[in-house]
């Protein structure tokens, strides 16, 4: 677990989400209920359809629940927030903008009111440096490869210094080589900014290898949580040495086994 002092940072109780369709009502997510602690890192793991990226939705406050409340630091998320940053698997650059420039424009809307020119360039290439891309600052996202985009974007995330890091499968467009790279980059970043992170992943040694606690989710419609498995492996953790660590294979057994023997996805009658 990381040093942060932790408490209940993230509080769902009993969220519901029911979205309006042609065909009537469909029920995406049922008695959902789920505290995350200060600087703790969550992956919500699960098979299509089961409403990862809908939770991960009403955590950052760009959709309302049914019913229920969601929490953050005992305020009641109401909409989206500067100390709760989203990034997406589609980077969501904007491609006539520089690398520097799509970060400056987030940390002009957080801190201009407060913070000169000067300390809002300052922020902007700490980000970058962060990321390990000072040196692609004047090119545009054109210019440069999807693994370099994806760090922008997260570069333009902790630029804003959230509270909450929140991730929908940031790495699922990736090669494999490019995503573990950003999984390694995305455990010092963790180690170094001591954010609370909640992350959407598909992938089951990604999910192992970076979180405190894993929320395996139940298949939809009506999905709900149909598991937590904390995940005690210390840190810093190093993905070669997990390779052949018995705790860490039982982790992902664990999650396998929840995910296709006792959620075995019913596609196949499809």
């Amino acid at each position: 677990m990381n040093t942060a002092v932790h408490t209940k940072y993230i509080d769902i109780q009993g969220v519901e989400q029911t979205f309006k369709t042609k065909k009537g009502n469909f029920p995406a997510l049922r008695d959902i209920n789920l505290t995350v602690a200060k600087g703790e890192f969550v992956a919500l793991i699960g098979h299509s359809g089961c409403g990862k990226s809908t939770l991960l939705n009403l955590i950052a406050g760009l959709t309302t629940p049914t019913n229920g409340v969601l929490l953050c630091a005992d305020k009641e998320i109401a909409g989206p927030g500067p100390e709760r940053a989203v990034v997406f698997q589609n980077h969501s650059l904007l491609p006539w903008l520089t690398c520097f420039e799509n970060i400056y424009l987030a940390v002009e809307r957080v801190f201009a009111g407060t913070e000169s020119k000067a300390q809002l360039k300052a922020r902007t290439n700490d980000a970058l440096a962060l990321v390990g891309l000072t040196a692609a600052a004047q090119k545009r996202p054109g210019e440069i490869s999807g693994g370099m985009k994806q760090r922008v974007g997260i570069a333009r995330a902790l630029s804003m210094e959230p509270k909450v890091l929140l991730m929908d499968e940031p790495f699922g467009a990736l090669d494999a080589l490019t995503r573990a790279k950003l999984q390694d980059e995305l455990l010092e970043i963790v180690a170094k900014t001591q954010a609370t992170v909640v992350m959407v992943t598909h992938d089951v040694d990604e999910a192992v290898l970076l979180s405190d606690k894993i929320v395996m989710m139940t298949n939809g419609p009506a999905a709900t949580i149909g598991e937590v498995l904390s995940v005690e492996l210390p840190r810093p953790r190093n993905r070669v040495a997990l390779a052949d660590d018995p705790q860490y294979q039982h982790y992902r057994k664990a999650v396998i086994d929840f995910l296709y023997t006792r959620q075995a996805h019913v596609e196949k009658a499809a």
